[in-house]
């Protein structure tokens, strides 16, 4: 035990001695002080931390790696050279002690300094989570990372001031060999290789290393790359400080084993190294949410892909200064999948501004164009198209996802937009899943489509089109002929000429909006181009695409997709005015278009009592009118078993140039829902925890009116926090908000074999009104507050039911045969008889059927997504998610459902002023003066008891 005592004694006693010299001058203060003015003026200046509004030391740490360079080349630049200067290298040299206790000394010394310098950033993590939401995982790896990389940089240091005789010389090989391993897997030397050149560059590379950690996944491969550096450098450095013992030209058996051992010792933590590049679970998610960590959902998608799936990322290099941050958390997220693959998932990455291949492939094959994008900098404003897109391709089935369906944008308090990446895993898994089922149901579409397809070409006459539409017409003609053959009777096309015919022209105008179209604004030439598809029921349109017609065939398909069976989900959706989807009404049509992303929406009136056969679920929004026929159909749909989600209240909204309107009504579908034990009654859940409402304000500048939007208190809007969710329920857990607008509450009537599921409530502090005059309230020029006028408590505002209904039309005649209880004509035989309706009525439904209720209906009304998007400064579609996850859960499909999106992504500052942003700058430049005079005076105290201690043995 002795030899290992005196080892450990003479390696501390090294350390501090070179911890003791360091100290020893105001240097080392001034080198700390500039280290951390340094540190603290990229953090709030370089990287406009308050600008970038998150909550996050990830611009800290992006800059450590090329910090570390200078602050460790400088630590270690007279550790060796001083000694060689001084001539004191060879009396340690001549010493009969093992140099690596000197090796190993000095870069514990140094390891002590590097320690030191991290502790005096150690404030600033401190600061981010008093100004927000700071997840500690990964800054806490990534401090573990630095002082690791920060150790590789000293051994460096430490092997190149050994062979040097002068400090600066020292300092600038240091600085040059470190840099040379950080530019390594840099953009700047992997842009010239290829993939897979690059690839093994960023293995290499000691900041492309750190860029994992920076976003907190600590990877062991990156920690060992780092020890392997120490260890490689150390050992190099003790071998080369050894062999200058050697005598020249005398090798011995002793030199000839220090060789070998300090090969194979290297030569094994470099294989080490390449072994473990092969292993990819070696890593640990050290962020809050597990955000890098894909859910279940994704890793059994990806463990059964039975053919292999690829992921091509298109991003420009040069994009939009807001994108461009995403694309690496894209890219970090798109490598997961890579991982989770095991092999069967490519991940591939282009600029197609930069390389023309893959911008042949971009545009030829997927159709993806290049964004325009305004870009401002300090000299000049100028257009950038770039690109932004996602492809999945498996098979022959491919899905592209371009930025709108990735990103969220939001205004910020400085009014300057905000964007963060939406649900990336949600938005890819779905994307994935998609073309996972097109292409199993891809060996002949029609094999899925149920009914006959008629394609119709509302097509002007060759000489009325323009040429490049006249080849888009030739190309059309093929295609469908080539799909007719393939459809077996299934599929047949036709076309029709509306400019030959005004009562066509005027027809189709009525029903789908199809007017003339024009080469531009002054061209006298009119023509029509229009394409549908439709099996009889449904209608959907063909878009043009691009003129060439090269995606005619792609576009095409799609449409036949909206028909085909085991393919999607089909939502009869029931609305006010039974929309269809090219009306131009403002009521629905963003709930259409995002549930569309999924399922297959049809609007339905259900004037003839039934709801179609093949839907799969039926939804309802704001069902004021309803007649006996239509809630016949609703009632019989839930009596099969079926899913019924539905919005409503006993009010009805109207919106006009003189305010907004709420009337009282009392139709038949709330009666319904009484029945089913759904009560309703006729009040308006007020909530101080509001939505801001959007009012419009006039205001005279420099003599000329211009109009603003004031935001004001309106409980009206109820603002249901992720407190007041379910949040063991798939629906609601996960959502962070809602807004429920002028919504009622609900009563739930509980009966025997029943389960009652609440879903979402207002605040404690709400209370009940039944007021119908929802203005906002001006005395003079104030605005009146709203007060509580009732007692305060929660509101149940959604609630799911399961279980055994009994019909509402249980013991009555059924709807459909009141029209036909009537003598007979004595013309009848003249008339064309009526087609026979089935009477019978189901007088209680099967366990499986569900009933969802939500007591706001204009929650997914256009004009009141539009009100809330003003107020949330961003395109709110948090409700449109709400009855999406409802829809999910109604038809099974959960999967999605728990990814959720990341919290990571939404960890943004306190509201502050720009003074309260100086003094939490400022007051960072103070601590880390504080953090020096600590260190100052704790090395003032140990100097001291030395003092006294050499005194004592003095007297003694």
């Amino acid at each position: 035990m002795q030899p290992n005592t005196t080892t450990t004694v003479s390696l501390r006693h090294i350390a501090g001695k070179e911890v003791q010299l360091f100290f020893a001058s105001p240097i080392a203060y001034l080198f700390l002080a500039a280290f951390a003015a340094i540190t603290l003026f990229i953090f709030f200046w370089g990287e406009a931390f308050f600008a970038r509004n998150i909550a996050d030391l990830k611009p800290l740490f992006e800059w450590m790696p090329l910090l570390l360079i200078f602050l460790c080349s400088t630590l270690t630049m007279r550790m060796w050279s001083e000694e060689r200067r001084s001539g004191t290298l060879e009396y340690l040299l001549t010493r009969p002690i093992s140099l690596y206790r000197f090796v190993l000394g000095k870069f514990g010394g140094c390891l002590v300094l590097l320690l030191i310098a991290l502790i005096v950033t150690l404030p600033l993590p401190i600061t981010v989570s008093l100004l927000g939401q700071l997840d500690w995982g990964p800054v806490w790896s990534a401090y573990l990372a630095t002082l690791l990389l920060g150790a590789s940089y000293l051994a460096v240091g430490l092997f190149v001031s050994s062979r040097c005789d002068n400090q600066i010389v020292s300092l600038i090989v240091s600085c040059a060999i470190c840099g040379v391993f950080y530019l390594l897997g840099s953009p700047i030397i992997t842009n010239l290789f290829s993939t897979e050149g690059a690839h093994w560059l960023r293995l290499l590379g000691s900041g492309s290393r750190f860029d994992a950690i920076t976003r907190g996944v600590l990877d062991f491969r990156d920690l060992y790359y780092y020890i392997s550096l120490v260890v490689v450098f150390l050992t190099l450095n003790g071998y080369m400080l050894e062999r200058e013992r050697w005598a020249l030209g005398i090798p011995s058996k002793r030199h000839r084993f220090i060789n070998r051992i300090a090969g194979l010792l290297i030569l094994n933590v470099l294989l080490t190294n390449v072994w473990l590049s092969q292993l990819s679970s070696l890593r640990i998610d050290t962020t809050e949410g597990k955000i890098y960590t894909l859910s279940k959902a994704t890793d059994h998608i990806l463990t059964h892909l039975n053919e292999p799936l690829l992921i091509e990322g298109y991003f420009s290099h040069k994009t939009h200064p807001l994108l461009a941050p995403l694309v690496p958390q894209l890219e970090n997220l798109l490598q997961e999948y890579a991982v989770h693959g095991h092999g069967k998932v490519r991940v591939q990455f282009a600029d197609p501004t930069q390389n023309p291949e893959a911008a042949k492939q971009a545009v030829g094959r997927y159709g993806i164009h290049p964004v325009p994008f305004q870009v401002d900098n300090r000299y000049q404003s100028s257009v950038v198209s770039s690109y932004f897109n996602v492809v999945v391709s498996y098979g022959d089935q491919y899905k592209v996802l371009n930025f709108s369906d990735l990103i969220s944008a939001k205004m910020g308090p400085d009014h300057r937009p905000q964007i963060a990446l939406r649900n990336p895993e949600k938005d890819l898994t779905a994307a994935i899943s998609h073309v996972i089922h097109d292409y199993q149901s891809s060996g002949n579409l029609f094999n899925t489509v149920a009914s006959t397809l008629t394609f119709t070409g509302y097509l002007s006459a060759s000489p009325m089109l323009p040429k490049p539409l006249e080849q888009y017409r030739q190309i059309m003609t093929k295609t469908l002929t080539d799909m007719q053959q393939q459809a077996k009777g299934r599929f047949k096309f036709r076309f029709m000429d509306p400019s030959s015919d005004p009562q066509m022209a005027q027809q189709i105008a009525k029903k789908y909006g199809f007017k003339p179209m024009a080469t531009n604004l002054l061209s006298q030439q009119r023509f029509y181009f229009y394409m549908t598809l439709s099996d009889g029921q449904q209608q959907v349109q063909i878009p043009l695409g691009d003129i060439k017609g090269s995606d005619f065939k792609r576009n095409l398909q799609a449409g036949i997709k909206h028909f085909a069976k085991g393919f999607t989900k089909t939502i009869a959706l029931v609305t006010p005015g039974n929309q269809s989807p090219y009306a131009q009404g403002p009521h629905f049509r963003q709930l259409t278009r995002y549930l569309s992303r999924s399922f297959d929406v049809r609007h339905e009136s259900l004037q003839n009592g039934q709801v179609s056969g093949d839907a799969d679920l039926l939804m309802v929004m704001a069902p004021s009118q309803l007649d006996q026929k239509q809630l016949f159909a609703i009632d019989q749909y839930l009596m099969q078993g079926g899913t019924v989600i539905a919005a409503a209240s006993p009010y009805q909204l109207s919106f006009d140039q003189q305010g907004i309107h709420l009337a009282p009504h009392a139709g038949l579908f709330l009666k319904w829902l009484h029945h089913m034990g759904v009560t309703i009654p006729s009040k308006v859940v007020m909530d101080p925890q509001n939505t801001a409402l959007p009012i419009p304000v006039t205001r005279t500048i420099g003599g000329v009116p211009i109009q603003q939007y004031e935001m004001i208190d309106y409980p009206y809007l109820v603002d249901v926090r992720a407190n007041g969710m379910n949040a063991k329920n798939p629906i609601t857990n996960g959502l962070s908000q809602a807004t429920f607008s002028w919504a009622s509450p609900i009563q739930i009537q509980k009966t025997a074999g029943m389960k009652v599921t609440p879903l979402l409530h207002s605040s404690d502090q709400s209370w009940l009104s039944d007021e119908t005059n929802v203005m906002p309230k001006i005395a003079g020029n104030k605005l009146e507050p709203f007060r509580p006028d009732s007692a305060t408590q929660a509101s149940t505002l959604g609630v799911m039911l399961q279980g055994r209904f009994n019909s509402y039309f249980a013991g009555k005649a059924s709807p459909l045969l009141q029209a036909t209880d009537h003598p007979s004509d004595p013309h009848a035989a003249t008339v064309k008889k009526a087609p026979t309706q089935i009477g019978s009525v189901l007088q209680q439904s099967a366990d499986s059927a569900r009933l969802i209720v939500f007591s706001s209906p204009s929650m997914a009304r256009d004009q009141v997504l539009n009100l809330t998007s003003s107020a949330h400064q961003s395109r709110y579609l948090n409700t449109l998610k709400l009855l999406d996850n409802s829809a999910h859960y109604a038809l099974e499909d959960t999967a999605l459902l728990n990814i959720r999106p990341r919290s990571h992504f939404d960890r943004t500052l306190l509201p502050m002023d720009h003074q309260t942003q100086q003094f939490w700058e400022y007051l960072n430049y103070a601590l880390a003066a504080i953090a020096l005079l600590i260190i100052a005076l704790i090395r003032r105290i140990q100097k001291a008891k030395k003092v006294r201690r050499y005194q004592q043995l003095f007297i003694d």
